[in-house]
């Protein structure tokens, strides 16, 4: 992506233009040639290897590069000769081939005050003369060619057959997506807003009660003529003030419907500018798998899977050079010799491949070799020989925790040091890269056949996923990546370890500590018999922070703290929430430092909390209750209402899904026919909302079928009831299974 100040080609200058020809062509150069070597017969690369020489050629001579016009002139003569059968180039033409592509690509980064001043005259006689021996007809048995195209004369392929593309800086990139992401934050506002206006409807329905309660207490007594009308238009107004505040709730919901699928759209679109295929980043890794098996005196290759899979432009230039460290080492460390590779039965050019996918909204890079594969013996000695365990335990260690010492600093499992691997350094930084990115790593290896690496990583770093906590009346966002387990943890498996809070998780012991102290937010008071945990660090680091409660999994447009304030203690950057108030983004592994800070420093406070209060001096249980049958609501009202629950109604699906919004139930009791919004897509609803998802939902209906009843346990609901059968233990009973006494 250009960093110049203006997206527009016009301000590039004609050398800067050349060089991005340049580069291009030189791309297409090194893969046609590599995949020329595999087929020496073929019409199509050797097509696109003499457009790329032509087109390269003529762009030299429009800004005076003398050099490069002679080298890719050479070229091109030699390409034009194989595709009329008179050569057939062998891995000597494509070596040298390949070295005249290298010394285009030095021309064309000349700087450019000297660029078309370029004589190195020796080392272009040299291309020239290995080239000019090496396509004598008869240097290598020629075989017939397919029937090759003619020669295109234009210097550049036809427009038409690709995307159009506009060169944009990477700060009005950034400008875009960050407005984009605030459209998205901003649409998410109407929703509560919409939710404070049914507050405001509740009222107006206070208020008819209680205009009703007027004329019933008024009853039987003399009043005017002039009272009765006024009282009447009291109705009459309140009636049509509850009425047209309904319809514009209904239209505001449609809007924010609209505004959000708008919001995200706009969203995706821009995320997508910052997308590029995979293969952007890949391009160079076949030349270089080549390269570096020939100077191991290896015949291997590499193949590319899924080229064109997007990933985020930030992610891919930060993976170059832990892939490069990947391929090195499964080229050196894996791949065996050719004579080794028959001897056991294998084919005398070893592969690796390099894969890219998208899976459950990650990125999956993978690398994979059919080489000699991980002795784990070998490594279990290596770990003890360097002291970083005792032999006991490496003994218990499996294989996946021994595969891990490979990605420590300086480990290596090479006597010797070579310019390709040996020092112990290749790997340390694709742990270190990992970690920046939020990603991890898994590596498996059977012996004989070959290692797997797969790196999973987020597809950008503009959007992250995080589990949403509460921490003193605050939301925070922690990644889900940094993750290891949430749970509800029993106060009565908490356990005193030397005077330090633990609990046992996979066979380990676990500290504990509260993000109250951590964030020095004063004692921490939890209610209830259960402490909401997460759990994060490695394995034999592992810490259980306690917060005040859990809010949800988030999808958080990342937003980036001023760089004023330096680096936050525990903190790595903000977001907003759906409604927009701001939440700050908890950096896992700095946090993880500072516990182990407060640890050592024996200044972990005990979890303390109170017990739950009597239930006789708790708030009672909330039902919602919804049904348009005025006779039906009332029954199940009264009946809730005298054992115990505290009872709420709505008189449809609608109405039910703006009350179950807004209020914080135990459980929604609801009919299926009903307009505006029936009873199975309110339960759809409420059981595709990361918020209600776990609320209890039971149906009521007179639909007795089988069918039906199978419909609604399908859509969520917890209980179906039919109202044919309707009797109240049976509902009672049904209810206190659901939710438990009042």
């Amino acid at each position: 992506m250009s960093t110049a100040s203006s997206p527009d080609l016009s301000d590039f200058s004609m050398v800067g233009l050349f060089r991005m020809e340049a580069e291009a062509q030189t791309q297409t150069l090194n893969t046609s040639l590599l995949a020329l070597e595999r087929e020496p017969a073929s019409a199509t690369h050797l097509e696109s290897l003499m457009r790329a020489a032509h087109s390269l050629k003529g762009a030299a001579r429009i800004v005076g590069v003398s050099s490069a016009v002679t080298v890719a002139h050479a070229m091109e003569d030699c390409f034009v000769s194989a595709q009329k059968g008179d050569l057939l180039l062998g891995q000597i033409q494509i070596d040298i081939l390949l070295s005249g592509v290298d010394l285009l690509s030095r021309i064309a980064q000349t700087p450019e005050t000297e660029i078309t001043r370029w004589d190195d005259a020796s080392e272009i006689e040299t291309f020239l003369a290995k080239l000019a021996v090496s396509a004598q007809p008869g240097t290598e048995p020629a075989v017939p060619a397919p029937a090759a195209s003619a020669a295109s004369e234009s210097t550049s392929p036809s427009a038409s057959t690709a995307d159009r593309v506009l060169r944009v800086t990477a700060d009005h990139l950034n400008r875009l997506l960050g407005l984009a992401g605030e459209s998205l934050v901003e649409a998410r506002w109407l929703d509560p807003f919409a939710r404070s206006l049914l507050r405001l409807k509740r009222m107006q329905q206070e208020v008819g009660k209680t205009v009703e309660a007027l004329r019933e207490s008024l009853a039987g007594l003399p009043l005017s003529e002039h009272a009765q009308t006024h009282l009447a238009a009291l109705e009459q107004k309140g009636a049509e003030c509850r009425q047209f505040l309904g319809d514009r709730l209904v239209e505001l919901e449609m809007f924010d419907r609209r505004s959000g699928n708008l919001s995200h759209r706009l969203y995706d679109e821009a995320l997508a500018l910052r997308m590029c295929p995979f293969i952007d980043s890949a391009q160079n890794f076949p030349r270089m798998i080549r390269d570096v098996g020939r100077s191991l005196a290896k015949e291997v290759r590499l193949e590319i899977v899924g080229d064109q899979t997007q990933v985020d432009r930030d992610i891919l230039e930060k993976l170059e050079a832990p892939l490069n460290h990947l391929l090195r080492n499964a080229c050196d460390h894996g791949i065996e010799f050719p004579e080794e590779r028959v001897a056991a039965g294998k084919p005398r050019e070893g592969t690796i491949w390099l894969e890219a996918r998208h899976s459950a909204g990650m990125l999956l890079i993978t690398v994979r070799d059919d080489g000699r594969g991980i002795d784990i013996e070998s490594v279990r000695r290596a770990v003890v020989a360097r002291q970083l365990t005792n032999e006991e335990t490496a003994a218990k260690m499996s294989d996946a925790e021994l595969l891990e010492f490979l990605f420590l600093p300086g480990f290596t499992m090479k006597e010797t040091v070579t310019e390709i691997s040996g020092r112990g350094v290749g790997l340390d930084v694709v742990q270190v890269t990992m970690k920046q990115l939020r990603g991890t790593l898994r590596t498996t290896s059977e012996l004989g056949r070959g290692t797997t690496i797969q790196l999973q990583l987020p597809l950008t770093l503009s959007v992250l996923r995080a589990l949403v906590v509460e921490i003193a009346g605050e939301p925070y966002g922690v990644p889900l990546a940094a993750i290891t387990r949430t749970l509800k943890l029993p106060k009565d498996k908490v356990e005193a370890l030397e005077g330090r809070p633990h609990f046992a998780f996979e066979d380990q012991r676990v500290g504990l500590v509260t993000a109250h102290q951590v964030f020095e937010k004063g004692a921490t008071q939890i209610t209830g018999e259960e402490l909401p945990v997460v759990i994060v660090g490695e394995r034999g680091n592992r810490y259980g922070l306690v917060v005040d409660r859990f809010l949800g999994e988030r999808e958080l447009v990342v937003q980036p703290l001023d760089s004023r304030l330096g680096k936050i203690k525990d903190i790595s950057a903000g977001a907003l929430t759906d409604d927009g108030t701001p939440l700050l983004i908890i950096d896992v592994e700095d946090l993880v430092r500072s516990v182990e800070k407060l640890s050592a420093a024996g200044r972990l406070d005990g979890v303390q909390g109170n017990r739950s209060v009597a239930s006789e001096t708790r708030a009672r249980k909330r039902v919602l209750v919804v049904d348009d049958s005025l006779t039906v609501r009332e029954l199940e009202r009264k009946l809730l209402e005298g054992h115990g629950y505290e009872v709420e109604i709505a008189v449809d699906g609608m109405d039910g899904w703006n009350a179950i919004r807004t209020g914080n139930h135990d459980l929604v009791i609801t009919d299926v026919d009903m307009p505006r919004l029936d009873g199975i897509e309110l339960v759809s609803l409420i059981r595709r909302d990361p918020n209600l998802k776990s609320t209890p939902v039971m149906i009521v209906s007179y639909k007795d079928r089988e069918e039906d009843r199978v419909r609604g346990l399908e859509a969520g609901a917890d209980y179906y009831l039919t109202k044919g059968s309707f009797h109240d233990e049976s509902l009672i009973s049904s209810v206190a299974d659901l939710i438990g006494q009042p």
